[in-house]
């Protein structure tokens, strides 16, 4: 591979969203959602090279798609397209008991994807392959292409990172605690959020969640914990990295924001809890705006936080 081939790659379901713009009328506003792909972009938009691993349709949403991360700096080079399944597409409708999501995904072209499809080379050269918990639950083909994935980036010296991203509404619960499981036998780097990892494990303490994650092979844990910050542990240390207070709009990808974030600090030469700073300030910035791709900060925007 080049010198420009992707440090970071993630590998998962992008889709395009349209977000209802008004409760009294039928109007949406088109923008785009997949925890793997905001994940990429906020990588990305701290300066290390990240790719997408993934398939879209040959359609207008597709191309949608592939256009946004040709803006972002994340290399397509590693997106199958699938002229035989459409791009998957979910709605956003607002309401008095707030807001719903309705997802057209089934037979999607990322849920097709399989262990052949995988960009080996790339994989191999890696030094990062992040994937989340729906990356493993849109189907039975995508899951096992992601543990193929991931013995191929373990066999070429890379490391696995793992966002726990629990959706009941793509599997039950005993599967999914089945199937994280061993996902988490093969991870080097776990960032799950609080209510995921509750229901995951039945735990309700800290220092008991780490200890749980960190028996079954993580070696560093980043337990994203909202506005409070994160809960970092490595096996000799763990602390509360604190987060950045900020008069917040919309949280939506804040914790995509933090994974992508804290990978790429990681990747740029971060301790776990310099990079849980980091992260932490990102995600704060990613909350003064809506949606979850537009107000990612870069990291321009970030170390002037950090500065200030």
């Amino acid at each position: 591979m080049s010198e420009a081939a992707p440090q970071v790659l993630a590998f998962g379901e992008a889709m395009v969203e349209f977000n209802q713009a008004s409760q009294d009328k039928p109007e949406y506003l088109q923008g785009f959602g997949g925890d793997t792909s905001n994940f990429c972009i906020a990588a990305a938009r701290q300066g290390v090279r990240t790719g997408f691993v993934s398939a879209v349709g040959e359609d207008p949403f597709g191309r949608l798609l592939l256009d946004l991360w040709a803006r972002e700096g994340v290399d397509t080079a590693t997106v199958r397209l699938d002229a035989a399944a459409p791009t998957g597409v979910y709605f956003v409708s607002h309401g008095p008991n707030g807001h719903a999501f309705d997802y057209l995904r089934a037979g999607s072209a990322a849920s097709r994807y399989a262990p052949r499809d995988l960009p080996r080379e790339a994989l191999a050269a890696a030094r990062v392959l992040h994937l989340s918990g729906i990356s493993v639950a849109i189907s039975n083909t995508a899951c096992d292409a992601a543990f193929a994935a991931i013995d191929l980036v373990h066999a070429g010296g890379g490391q696995v990172s793992f966002d726990t991203n629990l959706r009941l509404k793509l599997w039950p619960l005993p599967r999914a605690r089945a199937v994280m499981s061993e996902v988490l036998r093969a991870t080097d780097i776990c960032l799950p959020s609080w209510d995921d990892v509750t229901a995951l494990t039945g735990l309700d303490d800290r220092d008991a969640i780490v200890d749980w994650l960190l028996a079954r092979g993580p070696r560093v844990v980043a337990l994203k914990l909202g506005k409070e910050g994160a809960y970092v542990a490595t096996a000799g240390e763990r602390r509360l990295v604190p987060g950045r207070a900020v008069a917040a709009v919309d949280a939506t990808g804040a914790g995509d924001c933090f994974g992508g974030a804290f990978i790429a600090r990681l990747v740029s030469g971060d301790d776990p809890f310099a990079a849980a700073r980091y992260a932490n300030t990102a995600a704060a910035l990613s909350t003064l705006g809506f949606g979850a791709v537009a107000p990612i900060p870069r990291r321009e925007a970030v170390e002037a936080m950090l500065a200030a």
